[in-house]
């Protein structure tokens, strides 16, 4: 005789998987891409104002004179969040484009002897800055996700120079 339990779980299996499912896309913009930012759907690219741009995302941390009116809105989530937001405003007003920019592929562009001025406007605040006296070097941090963990991405800098000379990946205790 074949357990009643069992029976009545082959028989909803179906309805199961489907709420699974559902639930699944709940997470999901209207392409089915996992959301990265609530209320990000709502923007337009060439169509959005900066002021649309401010009632979704709020105050940006800091706003980049890109020249002759066109602007960047910096929008880190940190210190312990896993994204920094750039949104290209154009001379017109107009959203042109935005990117998460705290991804490997991004990590990948950074040279030695950039300067930290422009790591800061490449990738936001960092979320912390350590200084290590007897390397001459400091330290600027990043977190953000990598495949299925969070890591911290270092930019090392010499610190008379203020030019980048290596970076490093560092793993988070405890993930």
């Amino acid at each position: 005789m074949t357990d009643p339990f069992f029976t009545r779980l082959r028989r909803h299996a179906g309805k199961f998987g489907a709420f699974l499912v559902a639930l699944a896309m709940l997470g999901c913009d209207r392409n089915g891409k996992p959301i990265e930012e609530f209320g990000l759907d709502k923007l337009q690219k060439g169509i959005s104002s900066e002021a649309d741009v401010r009632d979704v995302m709020g105050q940006p941390d800091t706003v980049w004179d890109d020249g002759q009116g066109a602007r960047t809105l910096e929008y880190p989530k940190g210190p312990q969040g896993i994204r920094t937001w750039m949104f290209s405003i154009g001379a017109s007003g107009t959203l042109i484009d935005y990117q998460q920019v705290l991804t490997q592929e991004h990590f990948d562009t950074i040279r030695a002897g950039m300067t930290a001025e422009q790591i800061r406007r490449q990738f936001g605040r960092p979320r912390s800055v350590v200084q290590f006296g007897r390397k001459n070097e400091e330290v600027w941090d990043w977190k953000y996700h990598y495949v299925h963990e969070d890591r911290l991405f270092n930019v090392h800098f010499d610190m008379n120079t203020k030019q980048v000379v290596r970076t490093s990946i560092s793993e988070i205790s405890g993930h």
